[in-house]
């Protein structure tokens, strides 16, 4: 199904510098010799069991074949070579969608901080022990993004849909086993941060009902990877625009209590972005199987044993680094907890979340880098692959070092904004902030060579060197 990969070992020279050549160039070996063993598998599993199906690569070649016959009736030479999106038509959506759940991050953070410092440390351990169960859906997010752009760079449309069908199959099924180690570690996980007791049970509440949403938060996450991977960074843009229009009323009704709800504090925080995440999950399953995107619905051919294999052999890496992260962040956040107190844990959340817009743009370059080396690589375009990666480091590390500066010059007024009558919290925010701003470009390269190689399929050297 996927073209062979060539990479010259001059012709990468000549391109980049020594460190990062070899880099691709065992991106550009990993990816041929997954796509040899996994066309391979399908050809053998086709034969076997005699359905019918289309061998790997077929569904290419008869595509190709269709148009140059078109070509030739309409008597031109050649077949117009396929025009792939910009690095900025793929981003520009991606960091708008990202934006917004950031604003929302904020909106939150600012009705949660009306509660106290203790609200906010709160939300702030519900999120990280949250992440750090959705390790397995960032694994199949991978993988799906890595396969869906390959298939649909080398034009086999049919194969896209049937990996995007088998991730949300696969992502579905974690979801749910995840659900009830959500609800049995919450406090456990929850204490280990040193915080007060009352900052634990929050905090235990908030992962749990966060827990009874996984599923949702997997068909938006799987649906929106295959449709970025396949060059509609649009319709994930609308549906999460939709989504937030649910999620800050019902913020300010769950939180407070206003017009008769219940009062829930930090729990009705974790419930507003839930029931919001749970709705636009619903539209955006809906749309696809009406056949409303570009990437079609498909319902039979997707099961084979071969494509969950493939799925996940790319994935886990970037499960495991995922994890290796949070594993990370939690032991920092730990010594932070138990030596610093939870004004200093409250101060972490804040100061992240003014740093989310930093973020959000390297994450939307990231994107965009990923589907376009995947689609150029499945066109065996290499020289296309190489030039979209180092475009999108470069506008990742100038955007995001500008915001980080813009950040931390108005750090002061903004931590005072989101937490009122809390100056020893505040003064944390800050300083905070400005140490994060000062390695932005930092994480702007972490993120965008990390997404160009997830792209190539080669999600293991992101893993060897997680920082």
């Amino acid at each position: 199904m996927f073209s062979r990969v060539h990479m010259p070992r001059l012709r990468v020279m000549r391109t980049l510098p020594n460190s990062l050549a070899n880099c691709v160039e065992g991106s550009g070996r990993f990816a041929s010799e997954s796509r040899r063993a996994w066309e391979g598998d399908l050809n053998a599993a086709n034969k076997k069991r005699g359905d019918g199906g289309s061998s790997a690569g077929d569904s290419a070649k008869a595509t190709a074949s269709a148009g140059g016959a078109q070509s030739a009736r309409a008597g031109v030479d050649s077949v117009p070579p396929v025009v792939r999106p910009g690095i900025f038509h793929l981003a520009f959506p991606s960091i708008l969608a990202n934006l917004l759940y950031a604003v929302v991050a904020m909106v939150q953070t600012k009705f949660v901080g009306e509660l106290g410092a203790e609200a906010v440390a709160a939300v702030g351990v519900g999120q990280r022990v949250f992440f750090a169960l959705q390790a397995v859906l960032m694994a199949i997010s991978a993988g799906t993004t890595a396969l869906v752009a390959r298939a649909w760079g080398a034009d086999d449309r049919t194969e896209a849909s049937r990996v995007t069908m088998a991730s949300l199959a696969v992502g579905g099924a974690f979801a749910i086993a995840l659900t009830l180690p959500g609800f049995l570690a919450a406090r456990p996980v929850a204490s280990i941060f040193g915080l007060d007791a009352a900052t634990i049970e929050l905090a235990a509440s908030n992962v749990r009902w966060m827990s009874i949403f996984n599923v949702a938060f997997a068909i938006n996450n799987v649906l929106g990877s295959a449709l970025r991977a396949a060059g509609d960074a649009w319709s994930p843009l609308w549906v999460g625009a939709g989504v937030n229009v649910v999620n800050i009323p019902l913020l300010y009704l769950l939180v407070f209590g206003n017009y008769g709800f219940p009062a829930m504090g930090v729990a009705g925080a974790a419930i507003a972005g839930g029931v919001s995440f749970t709705l636009g999950g619903l539209v955006m399953l809906l749309m696809w199987i009406k056949q409303a995107f570009r990437l079609r619905y498909v319902s039979n051919g997707w099961y084979r044993r071969e494509r969950f294999a493939r799925l996940l052999q790319i994935g886990y890496p970037a499960g495991l680094e995922m994890l290796v992260f949070q594993a990370g962040f939690f032991i920092f956040l730990m010594l932070i907890g138990n030596y610093y107190g939870t004004e200093a844990f409250a101060a972490m959340s804040v100061g992240g979340n003014l740093m989310m817009v930093c973020f959000v743009v390297g994450f939307g370059f990231s994107i965009a880098g990923s589907t376009l080396v995947g689609q150029h690589l499945g066109a065996d375009d290499h020289e296309g692959a190489v030039r979209s990666g180092w475009r999108s480091l470069w506008y990742a590390v100038l955007s995001m070092g500008s915001l980080g500066a813009i950040v931390a010059w108005h750090a002061p007024s903004l931590a005072g904004f989101f937490l009122g009558d809390e100056p020893v919290t505040i003064v944390h925010t800050v300083h905070m902030a400005w140490i994060m701003a000062a390695i932005t470009p930092l994480f702007a390269v972490e993120f965008a060579i990390g997404g160009a190689l997830r792209g190539a399929g080669d999600t293991r050297f992101p893993l060897k060197w997680r920082p």
